[in-house]
């Protein structure tokens, strides 16, 4: 790839300020002596501005791969693992049935109507390659991007943001449906998908391990996880041995708030930035000098990443960050569906979250996570530091709650630790000693999913 960094193995005046100042006195003169009647040219609206740009980013979140189909195709042969030998690629390929099994998702409204008419009278083979490929062509698998030769053939695949922070409805079949931008796709198994790629070298010589090692990292994730830091430290397990991944975090809900990851990091643009760059392998520029620790980030130190800059192609990053940001910030958390909390017990649960249980004194609503700097120690909370220490702080983020009844899926916590909101609650109600009773702890749950 044409970058410097970790994959270059693999693959901007004195004198005319002075001209200005005097042309500036000349004009003055001028202008005192006859004043234009045209009135000074008139900036777009914000409102309309602001509606165009939510609008562009949308178009890059769901359908924008920052050019990254040079890695996950060119680098990596996802797309020939997606194809299988039977339609130019390698092994079997990867059938409906299979992409849908490890949580990759259709938008229906991508279909044709003769091919929606068809998937509900069970008239579309979901079991062959070719089908799949088939909607790839039609842009209809979220997230992935497809790429053209002239003669229409497909050439490449790519991975927008959509893959794992949209899902869909399910209206249509599960996996299936309208998209829901912003959602965690907590279905989405991205070990499983990176594992088809035929081609990881680029990644064992970036980590500096055997191929059996990278497979047994993603093989560890799951579903809905994924870990950014792997190709920072090289970490593929816990002390304790579990998976060092993390729960894919939702893309709503984060107007207001002021850090963007579980441990921080930074604002929505510059994590956006360093996801493209360093995670997806988009072709852009990426500058954190932070990550020049050798000793916290060895990978990221070794390959320069905190120094990734393209070369003999445009960055096809940095002019998308303001609509991709306006986007993501245009994102309201979804509200829980009726009957699936006790409504009653919510209304006791909030009086207890922003009293007794002192909740509310991080999670400040409307945003639910603290006003200013959102980061705290682990000490402070009672949590190892594992997860804050591969990040430059070595702090936790006061997670966002809007939307937490929506997001059931693989668990609680930064890593998914809790099975349940009422393990949360425990956890708090032990460290801060809070001495909630069974049932005060069972109306902040209650409450919590409420939200």
């Amino acid at each position: 790839m044409p970058r410097s960094s970790r994959f270059r193995k693999a693959v901007r005046t004195g004198g005319l300020m002075s001209v200005c100042a005097l042309a500036g006195g000349a004009l003055s003169v001028v202008s005192a002596q006859s004043q234009t009647s045209r009135a000074p040219a008139k900036p777009p609206a914000a409102e309309s501005h602001a509606e165009a740009l939510v609008s562009q980013g949308r178009q890059i979140f769901r359908f924008d791969d920052f050019g990254d189909n040079a890695f996950w195709s060119g680098a990596l042969g996802l797309d020939k693992a997606i194809a299988g030998s039977a339609n130019g690629g390698v092994g079997p390929g990867v059938s409906p049935k299979t992409a849908l099994s490890v949580g990759l998702k259709v938008d229906a409204n991508a279909l044709p109507k003769s091919v929606l008419s068809a998937l509900k009278a069970g008239k579309v083979d979901l079991n062959s390659p070719a089908t799949t490929l088939a909607l790839v062509k039609l842009n209809a698998v979220v997230g992935v991007k497809p790429h053209f030769k002239k003669s229409g053939a497909l050439s490449s695949i790519g991975l927008t943001c959509a893959a794992c922070h949209s899902t869909v409805n399910d209206s249509v079949a599960p996996g299936i449906g309208q998209r829901l931008d912003g959602r965690p796709n907590r279905d989405l198994n991205v070990g499983a998908i990176v594992s088809l790629a035929p081609y990881l070298k680029p990644v064992t010589d970036l980590l500096g391990v055997d191929a059996a090692t990278v497979k047994k990292v993603l093989a560890a994730w799951g579903p809905g996880k994924f870990d950014a830091e792997l190709f920072l430290d090289g970490k593929g397990f816990r002390p304790d041995g579990k998976s060092a991944a993390t729960l894919i975090p939702p893309a709503y809900g984060l107007a207001g708030v002021n850090l963007h990851t579980y441990t921080g990091w930074g604002s929505i643009p510059y994590w956006n930035a360093f996801v493209a760059v360093l995670e997806m392998h988009g072709q852009g520029n990426f500058t954190d000098a932070r990550l020049d620790n050798a000793a916290k980030f060895p990978v990221a130190a070794r390959n320069k990443m905190g120094h990734t800059r393209v070369h003999g192609v445009p960055d096809q990053v940095r002019a998308k960050l303001p609509a991709l940001q306006a986007y993501q910030l245009s994102l309201a958390a979804p509200h829980p569906a009726k009957g699936t909390f006790d409504a009653a017990a919510a209304r006791r649960g909030k009086a207890l979250f922003d009293g007794k249980a002192t909740c509310a004194s991080c999670h400040m609503p409307p945003t639910f996570s603290d006003a200013g700097q959102n980061m705290h120690t682990p000490a402070s909370i009672c949590t190892d530091d594992f997860q804050a220490q591969r990040s430059p702080d070595g702090m936790y983020r006061t997670t966002p709650l809007g939307g937490l009844g929506t997001r059931t899926k693989g668990g609680y916590y930064h890593d998914g630790r809790y099975a349940t909101l009422g393990q949360v609650v425990q956890h708090y109600n032990s460290c801060m000693n809070l001495k909630l009773t069974a049932r005060e702890q069972s109306d902040v749950v209650e409450y919590l999913k409420s939200l």
